[in-house]
């Protein structure tokens, strides 16, 4: 038990280094380092050396202790940056997530209902073109003829980076994940929101493994775009800051829909390929012939009226009249 601990913590370390400390020091000197450079002369090594070099003279900084105050003064700033980092990032994945919009404070709230309105006739348009490209190949097929598949591909393109499905969010991100949620719906009669905590207990362990990393990396992305946002206060006394700002910011922007993108595909292959081991675990499974005694049987197949009773088990229904008793 005490090398398991001292190897637990040992990990957490390094990882409240690797993720908080050295990323929010590296700030801490870009921050620095602009505020003496100044926008006159942004690229002034020999002032910048010569600054460091007066510090590094102060009475202070010949001292053990003093030292020693320094190292800790700037440890406890960068984890404190790293934390900041941390809480922006979150907000950042809740905002492009937009998952209780209407929630929002009004003037946010009218300002997504109008994005959604212009990303929904965005999407009507591509769609119409990509219906009309489908038609056009169907009549070459129906002629002997072999359609194109660029044409349709890049039709395809279009519409699904407006979304993937009718947009109901007023980002691309928020409608991927609610794009899952709607197939099951459609498909399967299944509520994602009910049916995957129930889903996540009978999971094999490679493919919670691959969710949990998944999810990981989409948390890490939004980090990079609050990176983006950190640096930008910076260019308030060091232009080259921005241009800082503005490559975090783009990287965690690809890396964001990049991530969601294979985050969405992972919970609804889990969904459709798992449901019915679920469904065999809680006794759901239609009736079928008596197997082999050596032989197991296959799962249930994820059909709509196996989804519905699935959804009668695991909803928990309101209590009458809205009371709790």
């Amino acid at each position: 038990m005490g090398g398991l601990l001292s190897e637990l913590g040992k990990r957490l370390a390094e990882r409240w280094v690797t993720l908080l400390v050295l990323p929010g020091a590296l700030y801490l000197v870009v921050a620095a380092a602009g505020h003496t450079l100044g926008h006159a002369r942004p690229f002034d090594i020999t002032r910048l050396t010569g600054q460091l070099t007066t510090t590094a003279k102060e009475p202070v900084a010949q001292t053990v202790g003093g030292q020693a105050i320094i190292l800790a003064a700037v440890l406890a700033g960068a984890a404190a940056v790293g934390l900041l980092v941390q809480a922006i990032g979150s907000t950042v994945e809740r905002v492009l997530l937009a998952a209780n919009w209407y929630a929002w404070p009004g003037p946010f709230r009218d300002l997504a209902r109008r994005r959604i309105a212009r990303r929904q006739r965005r999407w009507e348009t591509a769609t119409a073109h990509l219906e009309a490209r489908l038609g056009q190949d169907a009549r070459v097929r129906a002629l002997g003829g072999r359609a194109d598949p660029a044409a349709r591909w890049m039709a395809r393109h279009r519409r699904d980076r407006i979304a993937v499905e009718y947009p109901e969010r007023p980002t691309w991100a928020g409608d991927r994940i609610h794009a899952v949620a709607l197939r099951l719906n459609r498909d399967h009669c299944l509520d994602l929101a009910v049916v995957w905590p129930s889903l996540w207990l009978v999971l094999p362990d490679s493919t919670r493994s691959e969710i949990t990393t998944s999810r990981r990396e989409t948390g890490r992305a939004a980090s990079l775009i609050a990176w983006g946002l950190l640096y930008l206060p910076v260019t308030v006394w060091w232009w080259p800051a921005g241009l800082i700002s503005i490559s975090l910011f783009a990287m965690g922007q690809v890396r964001f829909r990049s991530t969601i993108d294979d985050y969405a595909l992972l919970l609804e292959a889990a969904v459709r390929v798992h449901c019915g081991a679920l469904l065999q675990y809680l006794g759901l499974h239609p009736a079928q012939p008596p197997a082999a005694a050596d032989a197991q049987a296959p799962p249930s197949p994820l059909t709509p009226d196996a989804g519905e009773a699935l959804m009668r088990l695991l909803r928990s229904e309101s209590p009458p009249g809205g009371s709790g008793r």
